[in-house]
């Protein structure tokens, strides 16, 4: 029988340790989409090369090599194209949904999803107006690449916030 502290334990590396995070967090950029990219549409020419030049008859190079690298042709430039810069951060997305809702801005909540088939870098924000307890709310969408306003949904808060309220 081993004894468990002599066990391996799976742990997160250094660089992801939650706790040794201090400062504001920068989304990591769409366009390093495009690396991988250039390699998949690279390898894939270079495959396709080979069968243009060798045939799909020959031992080492068969049928399989034009079907590997036309595959990888396609998925190297759909990473191409959707590797779109991401140049609006949270702040400015931020600022574009408080210009939007019309309202000051107390707590609020931002999340970087993508859209589309090319996967456009998007921020949704969910606001709450300033005043306590929140007289609005609202949900609206920024592109990441333009900072343009892609939706909003503006509405007076329904919730009930009087039994939190100090008396």
């Amino acid at each position: 029988m081993t004894d468990s502290s002599d066990d391996y334990r799976d742990e997160l590396p250094e660089d992801l340790q939650p706790s040794a995070f201090v400062g504001a967090y920068a989304f990591p950029d769409n366009k390093r989409r495009r690396v991988p990219g250039a390699i998949y549409l690279a390898v894939g020419l270079v495959l396709v090369a080979l069968v243009l030049a060798r045939g799909t008859g020959a031992v080492f190079v068969n049928r399989g090599f034009l079907i590997a690298g036309v595959s990888l042709v396609v998925i190297g430039l759909y990473h191409l194209v959707a590797g779109w810069p991401l140049k609006i951060d949270a702040t400015d997305a931020l600022a574009a949904a408080a210009r939007e809702a019309g309202f000051a801005i107390g707590h609020s909540s931002a999340q970087l999803g993508w859209r589309g088939l090319v996967s456009r870098p998007t921020w949704r924000l969910l606001l709450y107006s300033a005043e306590e307890p929140p007289l609005h709310r609202g949900l609206v969408m920024v592109d990441g690449v333009d900072g343009s306003i892609v939706g909003s949904y503006i509405e007076d808060n329904p919730e009930d916030w009087s039994e939190y309220m100090a008396r």
